[in-house]
C-alpha cells in the first residue's frame, strides 16, 4: 500500500469520505503525511504512521498544538481531527525567504518562552518526540529533568547503545552530573519541543506557524538549541539577535548549545538508520568528560 493509498483509507475510516485526492508531503521523517484535497471542503493535512508507535500519539500532539497556540500566543495549525489513527490539520504554506519573517518568529517564539515561565518543569502527560516517547515527570529541578528525561533517557535504545561505546555512556552520565557547573540556572517555560526550522511555516498571509511539537516546560534553551544547530536557512541570520535582544540572552548562550543539543542528537540516533552525523556530534561534545580530571 502506497503512503497515498494509506492516508485515503484512514481519511475514510475517520468519517471523511469526500477526498478527491492526497498529495504526499515532504520534509518530514518519522511519519507518513500529505494534502488531501476534499469536494466541498477546504483541503487538509493529514498525518499518520503505517505501525502507529501508541494511541496516544496523535492526540498528544494535537494538546501540544493547542497548547501553543492558547498558552503561548504562538499560531498553529487547527486541529480538525485527532484519533488513534492519525491527525488532521487545516493547511499552512511553505514559508517566505525573507528576513522579516524570520523576525516576525524571533518575537512570536520569545513571547512564547516569556509569558508562560511555570515553577515547575515537565508536562501534564507524557508526549512522542518523533517515534518515541518522551517522558515528561514533574520535577522541581531542571538539571535532574533534563538529565533523567532528556539525556539519560535514550540509553538502552538499541541504536543508541549500537553507536556508543562504554566509554561514551560513562561521559554522557559524567556530563549530567556537571550540569549545575555547565548550564546557567534559569527558569522552565512552555517549549515547542522540537524546533527545527523544517517544523516552521507559514499561515496564508505569511506570519509564522508551527507544527509538530513536542511540548513541555523546559529551558528556552531547548528551542534555541534546535534551531541553532540544524542549518537554519541563510535568512534567519537576524533571527538569533532578535530573539537575543527581546529575551536578554546572556552573551554566552552560544557556547551551551552543543550541550543542550545532545538531547535531539540522541533522538536522532534512536529513531533512524542514517544518524546525519549526530553519533559524531554526540561524541564530539562528550569528549571532554570521557576521562575523570
Amino acid at each position: 500500500m502506497t503512503s497515498t493509498t494509506l492516508l485515503r483509507e484512514r481519511l475514510r475510516r475517520a468519517g471523511i469520505h469526500n477526498v478527491v485526492t492526497v498529495a504526499p508531503a515532504t520534509g518530514g521523517l518519522a511519519a507518513l503525511a500529505g494534502t488531501a484535497t476534499r469536494v466541498g471542503a477546504p483541503p487538509v493535512f493529514v498525518k499518520a504512521f503505517a505501525d502507529p508507535p501508541a494511541d496516544d500519539v496523535f492526540i498528544a500532539e494535537a494538546d501540544g498544538l493547542v497548547a501553543l497556540r492558547e498558552l503561548g500566543g504562538v499560531t498553529t495549525p487547527d486541529v480538525i481531527l485527532a484519533n488513534q489513527e492519525l491527525i488532521v490539520l487545516s493547511t499552512l504554506s511553505s514559508r517566505p525567504r525573507n528576513e522579516t519573517f524570520w523576525e516576525q518568529f524571533a518575537h512570536a517564539l520569545a513571547r512564547l518562552h516569556t509569558t508562560t515561565t511555570h515553577p515547575r518543569f515537565g508536562w501534564h502527560r507524557d508526549n512522542w518526540l518523533g517515534r518515541r516517547p518522551q517522558r515528561n515527570s514533574w520535577s522541581d529541578d531542571g538539571f535532574a529533568f533534563f538529565a533523567e528525561n532528556r539525556l539519560l533517557r535514550w540509553l538502552g535504545e538499541p541504536r543508541v547503545d549500537a553507536a556508543l561505546d562504554a566509554g561514551d555512556r560513562a561521559a554522557l552520565e559524567r556530563l549530567c552530573h556537571r550540569l549545575p557547573e555547565l548550564l546557567p540556572d534559569r527558569p522552565a517555560c512552555l517549549t515547542h519541543g522540537d524546533l527545527w526550522a523544517q517544523n516552521v511555516m507559514a499561515t496564508a498571509d505569511g506570519e509564522p506557524a508551527l507544527i509538530d511539537p513536542a511540548v513541555s516546560y523546559m529551558w528556552a534553551d531547548v528551542d534555541l538549541a534546535h534551531l541553532w544547530s540544524t542549518s537554519p536557512p541563510p535568512e534567519a541570520r537576524r533571527f538569533f539577535d532578535v530573539y537575543a535582544e527581546l529575551t536578554g540572552l546572556d552573551r554566552h548562550w552560544q557556547d551551551r548549545m552543543p550541550i543542550i543539543q545532545l538531547r535531539q542528537h540522541l533522538a536522532v540516533i534512536a529513531q533512524f538508520d542514517d544518524d546525519w552525523g549526530a553519533a559524531d556530534q554526540v561524541r564530539a561534545t562528550l569528549a571532554p568528560f570521557r576521562t575523570r580530571t
